[in-house]
Parts: structure tokens; C-alpha cells; sequence
């Protein structure tokens, strides 16, 4: 007898609509509930391995939902060579699941073959910019498609900077082809840190660059905001993801949450307010448009 299973969604581009995270302590109800959320993403890393449940559960997820790999361990900033290993674990991920979207982080996270737990700040140097792009197109080059790169948070700024690290971002856009991830969240937390307009970066990166959008919550701890990914998207958070929508149109939403990580309700209702602010830009477009 055949077995009745959902058709895996073609593989991309994601919708543009709210997504969710997807973690562990949710994938059981993902599972048996399937709710209504438009695209999930999964850290790639963590299924790097060659078989088992993990694969298997991913498989399930996959039939049913668009997916989106983000990586947290190329290090495409580095001054190390991109670690072969990785790279081959990750296509092999990506050939077996065609994903909608596979993406990295712009930083750093390793020197000399040892790794730190950290997603640490690049400087903004046309040297560091060379070296990413260089890695850029050579993870490109290697998974034959788009690489998508994303803003990171940063506590810390290495002095003197040659530009501004929206110019950066938007220079490895141009440079390699690479879509860009804007997390407004980190957006955000940068500017509060690091005392710049965070309106100044919207503007400074190229429209049509985004193909993707974060959002997650973060702590202050003596006056420095830590992006923890665990509390809600603050209101602030919120009204930029609005202007960031206004400048870039209706974008791929992620809702991020990696610590602390509440029932999956709250998840929802997170990526429900900002398919509301999607559905709010899609209103005032048609509106303009009659």
C-alpha cells in the first residue's frame, strides 16, 4: 500500500513570509502538528553527520517546509584557509536536502586550526575585505549557488576602521554576488553599542541585496545590549524591521530564539507580528498602486 506523504515544497526561493528558527525541544511538535509557519531554518552544523535520527527527523521537516541552512562555523572571515572538511560536510548537506537558502555568518570564529565559540567582529579593512570575498566565492564556487552572509553583533571594534561596517557588507555583496541576511536585530545592537544611527546602515546597503531578514531579542548587561537570541524582539527592534521593510520591500522574515527557548506558542505569535508587518507593507503597496 502507498504511503500518503506530504510533497517536499520545490527548493526555493523561500517565501516571503515569516519563519521560525526550528530547535529541538520544537521539532516533536513541528512533527505532529504541523503548524502553519512558512519556512523553517535549521544551524547546519548540527546536522553534520552521516545518518541517524537527526537526518531522518530533518528529512520529515523538509517534507512539508521550505528550509533554510545557516551556518555558525565557516569562519569566512578568517585568516585560515575555509576548512575543507566543513565545506564537504556542508554540501553534502546541501545536495541531499536543497534548501531554499543556505547562508553564513560575516565574521570570524577560528585561528591557527583552534576554534572559539564566538561569532567575533571582522575589521573593517580592505585587507579583511579581500580575505572574505576570497572565501566567499570559494564557498560559492564549492556549493554551486548563492551564499547568503549575515550582519553580526559586535561589543568590541578594531581601531582604526578604513569604512563604516555597512560599506563592508555591502562591498562583499558586490563584489562576490552573495545575497546579504540583514539581522536588524544585530543592527541594532551594534548601533546601541557602538553609538551609530542604525538608519545609517539601512541606507547603506544596496536595494536588492537582502534576501533575508532576522529578528530575534537581546539582554543589556551594564549598559552593553548582548544578543542572547533570548527574549522577544524588542519594540525598537520592531520599528526598524518596519523601515527596513519600507527600504527593502517584503523579505524572507526569521524569528530567532537560542537560549531560554520558551513554548513553541510564543514562537508563533512572535512570527505572526511580523507577518503582520509584511501583510502591512503588502497594503500600503497595492494602495499606491490604485
Amino acid at each position: 500500500m502507498a504511503v500518503d506523504m506530504p510533497i517536499r515544497p520545490p527548493a526555493g526561493p523561500l517565501p516571503k513570509a515569516a519563519g521560525v528558527g526550528l530547535r529541538a525541544p520544537h521539532v516533536k511538535r513541528v512533527l505532529e502538528d504541523a503548524p502553519d509557519v512558512a519556512w523553517f531554518e535549521v544551524h547546519s552544523e548540527n546536522y553534520f553527520v552521516s545518518g541517524g535520527p537527526a537526518l531522518a527527523t530533518l528529512e520529515a521537516v523538509r517534507q512539508r517546509y521550505p528550509l533554510s541552512l545557516h551556518g555558525v562555523g565557516m569562519s569566512l572571515g578568517g585568516a585560515d584557509e575555509i576548512d575543507r572538511n566543513h565545506l564537504r560536510r556542508l554540501k553534502s548537506l546541501v545536495d541531499r536536502f536543497e534548501p531554499a537558502a543556505v547562508s553564513e555568518h560575516l565574521c570570524w570564529s577560528a585561528i591557527g586550526g583552534r576554534w572559539l565559540n564566538d561569532l567575533l567582529p571582522l575589521p573593517y579593512t580592505r585587507e579583511a575585505l579581500d580575505r572574505v570575498c576570497t572565501h566567499v566565492d570559494e564557498v560559492q564556487a564549492a556549493l554551486g549557488r548563492t551564499l547568503l552572509v549575515e550582519n553580526v553583533s559586535s561589543y568590541l571594534r578594531w581601531l582604526p576602521e578604513e569604512m563604516p561596517e555597512w560599506t563592508f557588507v555591502a562591498e562583499v555583496a558586490r563584489r562576490t554576488g552573495c545575497g546579504l541576511i540583514l539581522d536588524v536585530n544585530n543592527v541594532y545592537v551594534s548601533a546601541c553599542n557602538h553609538g551609530y544611527s542604525p538608519w545609517d546602515f539601512l541606507a547603506g546597503i544596496p536595494l536588492g541585496a537582502v534576501r533575508e531578514i532576522h529578528l530575534a531579542g537581546y539582554e543589556e548587561v551594564d549598559g552593553v545590549l548582548i544578543d542572547t537570541h533570548s527574549r522577544p524582539v524588542f519594540p525598537a527592534v520592531w520599528s526598524l524591521y518596519a523601515d527596513a521593510l519600507a527600504r527593502f520591500g517584503a523579505v524572507p522574515t526569521l524569528i530567532e530564539w537560542d537560549q531560554d527557548i520558551p513554548e513553541f506558542e510564543v514562537l508563533l505569535a512572535e512570527a505572526r507580528t511580523a507577518q503582520q508587518h509584511l501583510a502591512s507593507l503588502e497594503a500600503r503597496s497595492h494602495a499606491v498602486a490604485a
